[in-house]
């Protein structure tokens, strides 16, 4: 756990969980989404909070210079192409796409007396009686996040999912208008926390990704692990973990070998190594467990057994989802959410956009638009939310150089027939053929004419999936316009076909 360096009391404005009553001079490293989001708060408080504000905001853009001229005609100073940052500054607030490895990165920290995210940024300055949901792990943050921010309003709380998805932390605290945040933080912003303390702490997975910015896989897993760092400074707060997972399941061994009194706040553990089906009170005497309790979702916690409903009844497919559902019911009992409106909320909830998403027919075969699996793992996961021997799968696109010999084994236990396309689809698809001669490999160029290939395989009563397990930029700008633009493709194809 880190040491927090809190402010004294005196300097902090009350009412707040840190903010500083002088901000003083303020960096904003980086204009994007976040960027933009800091330096217009910011902007807000020059000549009172905020002695001067200065946005080093990267590489140049024409879409970025109408934005950069407002912050001008507000009083900031805004230069483009930086490579060192000159000056000095109180505090500096970086965005989530600048690597703390990053030369950028280390001069600005250098020239800064504190370096932190958007994410701790707006914690600090949020309401000292909001209360903040923390959902991060490789895969599921998104769904999870979602789930949460569902249930919570569900039970007339006044919830809103922010960071990652909806609005910016800091855009939602400037509203006035949030009082329970449920925030998507991605290893890129924990990383760059200081004193970040939610009531709940979600870990849904850590499994390798964004190794590129975080230089290791061991840097990568310490950034999501930040997230637990203050739950001891937050009365009655807990963690909830994935416990199928490996390295969030040797968390869970440290913390259950702690004292109660020096951890400070309570876990749920999620399933055990062998699964969800298991309980980790049953297994190694944990005080707390979420599980399947034959096809039952079931969360224990605090003495109490919530047996809620089977995850058959819930919209959501697949054991991944199974584990994404335990791990928000489980945060919203531990807020205190009555188990009636656990249970409302959680068959209430409808798939999200691109994670799995029924997107129509053609001549009795559905369709899945899975397009945010964009790694190996979350394909992986998707995989348990058909039947085997009903899907065609669709993968390809800008390929992540990742190991696919997990791919494969998985893969063709459930398929009918793998379509690969785009930049990746030639190494795919050699990966499915070598040696293997277990399922049939079509070889397809872009998304349009993989989705072809799929429908001319299938048969009615099957599934055509997908669930790329790359990346999007080598026909498409984000998985977002690949799955809208994957729906389409079903959606014409429907059409020409009367169904």
């Amino acid at each position: 756990m880190t040491e927090t360096k809190q402010m004294p009391i005196e300097d902090l404005i009350e009412g707040t969980k840190q903010a500083p009553k002088d901000l003083g001079s303020v960096l904003v490293l980086g204009l994007g989404k976040s960027g933009k989001a800091v330096a217009t708060y910011c902007a807000d408080l020059l000549g009172t909070r905020v002695r001067s504000l200065s946005i080093a905001a990267g590489k140049y853009s024409e879409s970025a210079e109408p934005f950069a001229q407002q912050m001008r005609k507000a009083g900031a100073r805004v230069e483009f192409d930086h490579e060192q940052i000159e000056g000095t500054y109180d505090l500096c607030v970086v965005s989530p796409g600048i690597s703390e490895f990053s030369d950028f990165y280390q001069s600005a920290k250098a020239a800064s007396r504190e370096i932190v995210s958007e994410v701790e940024f707006a914690w600090r300055e949020s309401a000292a009686d909001s209360t903040w949901v923390a959902v991060t792990g490789t895969n599921g943050k998104t769904t999870t996040t979602s789930l949460v921010a569902h249930l919570l309003k569900g039970a007339g709380m006044n919830a809103a999912a922010v960071g990652n998805i909806g609005d910016c932390c800091i855009d939602a605290v400037a509203s006035g208008a949030v009082q329970t945040y449920v925030a998507e933080v991605s290893s890129y912003q924990l990383a760059s926390t200081v004193d970040f303390a939610p009531q709940v702490a979600l870990i849904l997975n850590v499994t390798p990704d964004h190794l590129a910015w975080h230089r290791s896989f061991e840097a990568y897993k310490d950034a999501k692990l930040k997230v637990l760092s203050n739950l001891a400074s937050v009365p009655g707060s807990y963690a909830v973990l994935d416990a199928t997972d490996d390295e969030v399941r040797a968390v869970v061994r440290q913390l259950k070998s702690q004292d109660p009194a020096e951890r400070g706040f309570g876990y749920v553990p999620v399933g055990t190594a062998a699964g969800l089906g298991e309980s980790m009170i049953d297994r190694c005497g944990s005080a707390n467990a979420a599980f399947l309790d034959n096809g039952v979702l079931r969360v224990d916690v605090d003495g109490r057994v919530h047996e809620l409903c089977d995850f058959g009844r819930m919209a959501i497919k697949g054991t991944h989802n199974a584990s994404n559902a335990l791990c928000a019911a489980a945060a919203a009992l531990c807020l205190g959410v009555g188990e009636d409106q656990v249970v409302s909320g959680l068959l209430s909830f409808q798939p999200l956009e691109h994670r799995i998403e029924p997107c129509g027919s053609v001549n009795g075969v559905a369709c899945f638009n899975d397009s945010k699996a964009t790694n190996v793992d979350a394909t992986l996961k998707a995989l348990s939310a058909f039947e085997p021997g009903k899907l065609v799968l669709l993968l390809g696109g800008c390929d992540k150089g990742t190991d696919l010999t997990p791919l494969v084994q998985e893969a063709s236990k459930v398929v009918r027939a793998v379509v690969c396309f785009g930049d990746a689809g030639p190494r795919f698809a050699d990966a499915f053929e070598e040696g293997q001669d277990l399922v049939p490999v079509i070889r397809a160029g872009k998304l349009a004419q993989a989705l072809d290939a799929a429908l001319e395989v299938a048969v009615p009563g099957d599934a055509v999936a997908l669930s790329p397990a790359c990346a999007s930029f080598d026909e498409f700008n984000s998985f977002e316009h690949r799955g809208d633009e994957f729906k389409s493709y079903v959606a014409e194809r429907a059409a020409a076909r009367g169904c």
